[in-house]
């Protein structure tokens, strides 16, 4: 260890020890900067950070907004697909009491079925008496369009015969020729026609009023005759009749108004 000199003075020490107190300060400052560089650092790193937090939140408050929009069309839809399936329960149990009164309709079908079977073994026998009553009753009434009105009871007979149509059907064709019947008894009536006169076949227009008069008229106006129920025969008719039955006959064609005609009418026979 060297002596420091005894003529050394406070200022030569100063001026030696100077240089390392500047030494010191200098390293102080290079660690402040060094500090402040750290810190500004730091700071970066922090601000990036923050902005990164910043950004991460922003998507994922649009990603619970996506959802919260997605939440929303799954609740309407679970709305709609409730008020629909409400509609298909309401609709099913309709169904289900359709088809339960169905099934009762289908049982009392079957029981009107076997008591109609039995109805039809007595309406059966029943038609075919109608139609054969209307035939006896044809032939013994005034004998107008008697070719039509056999007709009709010839295709009556086929009727009964024919499987294809049903008891009902037969029953409404019976019925709507019957009803023919009474109408007539109610009306007047001329149409043309051939009739048979002593060997002769005449073309004449025929009048008949209801059921109590069927006359004949040649277009010529010279032979009329009328029919006799009691004999079932023609007979000619008096002149004094002719033109009454001449008006008839327009009567019945509307070509005159209606008016009271003098016309010969078989008195009924008394009863024995």
């Amino acid at each position: 260890m060297k002596a420091r000199p005894l003529n050394e003075t406070i200022e030569d020490r100063a001026a030696k020890a100077t240089p390392r107190w500047w030494v010191v300060i200098c390293v102080l400052l290079v660690l402040v900067h060094a500090t402040t560089a750290l810190g500004d650092e730091r700071v970066g790193e922090i601000l990036e950070i923050q902005q990164d937090a910043s950004t991460a939140d922003q998507e994922t408050q649009l990603q619970v907004d996506q959802l919260a929009d997605e939440t929303q069309e799954a609740v309407s839809e679970y709305r709609i697909r409730l008020s629909e399936l409400d509609r298909i329960r309401r609709y099913n149990e309709n169904l289900e009491r359709l088809i339960t009164d169905q099934e009762r309709e289908k049982q009392s079908l079957a029981r009107q079925i076997d008591d109609f079977s039995d109805l039809e073994q007595g309406i059966v026998p029943l038609l075919i008496d109608m139609v054969s009553d209307l035939e006896r009753f044809i032939a013994l009434d005034i004998p107008f369009q008697i070719d039509q009105r056999v007709d009709n009871v010839r295709r009556l007979n086929g009727l009964l015969n024919r499987a294809d149509v049903n008891i009902g059907e037969k029953y409404r064709q019976i019925m709507a020729v019957y009803q023919d019947e009474v109408t007539i008894g109610r009306n007047i009536e001329s149409y043309s026609g051939e009739l048979d006169v002593d060997g002769i076949t005449l073309t004449v227009d025929f009048l008949r009023v209801g059921r109590v008069l069927l006359a004949y008229q040649t277009p010529d106006r010279e032979q009329s005759g009328y029919w006799d129920s009691r004999t079932r025969q023609w007979r000619p008719l008096e002149r004094k009749f002719r033109s009454s039955v001449t008006r008839g006959i327009r009567i019945a064609q509307r070509l005159a108004p209606p008016e009271i005609l003098m016309l010969p009418v078989a008195a009924p026979e008394e009863r024995q």
